[in-house]
């Protein structure tokens, strides 16, 4: 029976995997977008981690993730005959990617890990079943990797420690690889491992010849990590005398970046108990009372979870992304109630049902479909101006932005966005001589429909001076961070952000004198 409800999970979490989502920037512009500018030459958009003096994101984990597959389908492609593959199809193989390595590698760690056959009937499932499975592990963020990286990080010293006849060598070696690419992929990771590590120093004590060796491939690991960092930092060829004179080290930047107060408050400052009172529960839901009463012992994936948790409570910026890593690492340790139980399961159910569509589907579902749209286009494009969405991935616009101006307005009020879209908009009137003489170029608003404050200027025969045609639209879309509820209320608001749900894309002009 719960082989059977396994398969159905994973049918599951193939649709949410293949439902255009957008759950973050960082899925698209701390990933793929780095790497498919080097790799497709596309023109891309690098954010501040990137360009700094002191970069703080390492490109080592990226060309591990994301690089090899890139160069594999780029091989593929060409070796097909077709010409350069469009940025549309790299997107969805790697969400492909994604979907399997969480179907393989996350499903067989967590079999690994829960080593009774009974308590695995009820972990596995359980883990498959969560949305945060269905969507921010199929999603190309540095915390669906780290997810992994624990979770094997786990199943290499449960291995080492177990194999009490043999040294460990290879499972030590491997680990001291994971390990660093954890670390270049987030400073987070040792969180996770600091306590679970301690069962190790008895084998070491006993077995020093497998230190030797998890010393050995993480030393080797680290420096050939730096290396990729300083070549993609450094302008021209790679040359050691760089590596020498100025080490691109990227975890150290990152850690200096984190420890000062006032860089993290230019992302947002939370206190301490929000990752334990807030983003624990919105992340497990009905099971977050239960992870305080679990089924057996205090296990490793327990210890390791908890201990994450509380050592990331310490920073004062925190958001539930950062806690994925424990979430597999929770569900395959609780205990189902044993009252109630099927009132547990379907409220269970319902929420990350709820959830899921919520954040799998609807939330920010417009953009990408949206660039695929501006891609396949044949307008000849000026300028783009997107208005209450988050920051549009560039890199898939085909090649467009090299001669399109991308401008993400962000949650600017409506009479400045009119200010800033009057001034790249074309006149109405020499817009019509100018196209039909073929020479004219388009201006595109990209707004939710939600956005109520644009509905006298999309109205036909509008008597505004900034004029607003419909040209496309995506139905699935909500835009989140446009509830206020504080001027308009609850219900009103609800209105208008589910009822007014979707993406719009207008053509913009304006009345000239």
């Amino acid at each position: 029976m719960w082989r059977r409800l396994y398969f159905l999970l994973i049918l599951v979490r193939i649709y949410f995997a293949f439902s255009p989502s957008y759950l973050h920037p960082d899925e698209n512009f701390q990933g793929p977008e780095v790497i498919a500018g080097r790799v497709f030459s596309y023109p891309v958009h690098l954010t501040w981690e990137f360009t700094s003096e002191n970069p703080i994101r390492s490109s080592f984990p990226l060309w591990l993730a994301y690089g090899s597959p890139m160069y594999l389908l780029r091989w593929l492609w060409e070796g097909f005959g077709y010409e350069e593959v469009a940025p549309s199809v790299v997107y969805w193989a790697l969400r492909v990617l994604m979907l399997t390595l969480s179907i393989v590698l996350e499903d067989w760690a967590v079999q690994e890990l829960v080593q009774s056959p009974r308590q695995r009937r009820v972990a596995v499932p359980l883990v498959a079943s969560s949305y945060v499975t269905w969507t921010l592990q199929t999603h190309t963020f540095s915390n669906s990797l780290e997810t992994l990286l624990v979770a094997w990080s786990l199943v290499l010293i449960g291995r080492i420690v177990e194999d009490k006849k043999h040294s460990g060598v290879f499972a030590s070696s491997i680990l001291g690889f994971v390990a660093v690419v954890g670390v270049f992929n987030r400073i987070t990771f040792p969180a996770f491992l600091l306590v679970p590590a301690l069962r190790l120093l008895p084998h070491f004590r006993r077995k020093p010849f497998s230190l030797v060796f998890l010393i050995t491939f993480a030393s080797i690991t680290t420096f050939i990590a730096i290396c990729v960092d300083t070549a993609f930092y450094t302008s021209g060829p790679f040359k050691f005398t760089s590596l020498m004179k100025h080490p691109i080290i990227t975890p150290l930047n990152n850690v200096k970046y984190n420890s000062s107060t006032a860089n993290l408050a230019q992302h947002g400052i939370h206190p301490f108990y929000q990752h334990v009172l807030v983003n624990l529960p919105q992340l497990l839901g009905p099971a977050f009372p239960l992870i305080f009463f679990p089924s057996w012992r205090a296990t490793m994936r327990l210890l390791s979870a908890f201990s994450g948790v509380l050592l990331l409570s310490l920073f004062p910026h925190q958001e539930a992304r950062f806690l994925i890593p424990a979430i597999p690492l929770f569900l395959s340790s609780i205990r189902l109630p044993k009252s109630y139980t099927r009132t547990w399961i379907a409220s269970w159910v319902i929420f990350n049902v709820a959830i899921g569509v919520l954040m799998g589907v609807y939330h920010q579902g417009g953009i990408v479909p949206t660039q695929n749209y501006l891609a396949r286009s044949n307008e000849t494009l000026s300028h783009v101006l997107w208005w209450k969405t988050y920051s549009p991935p560039i890199w898939l616009l085909n090649g467009k932005n090299e001669n399109l101006d991308t401008r993400d307005l962000m949650g600017m009020p409506g009479p400045k966005m009119l200010e800033e879209l009057s001034k790249v908009a074309p006149c109405e009137r020499k817009g019509l001589l100018e196209r039909l003489a073929g020479s004219q170029k388009s201006v595109y608003l990209v707004a939710p429909r939600s956005a109520y404050f644009l509905k006298p200027y999309a109205q036909p025969n509008a008597s505004t001076e900034v004029k607003l045609e419909e040209v496309w639209s995506y139905r699935q879309h909500l835009n989140l961070d446009d509830m206020d509820f504080g001027d308009d209320g609850v219900w009103p608001t609800l209105q208008r952000v589910v009822g007014g749900r979707g993406l719009v894309t207008y053509k913009a002009t304006k009345t000239c004198r």
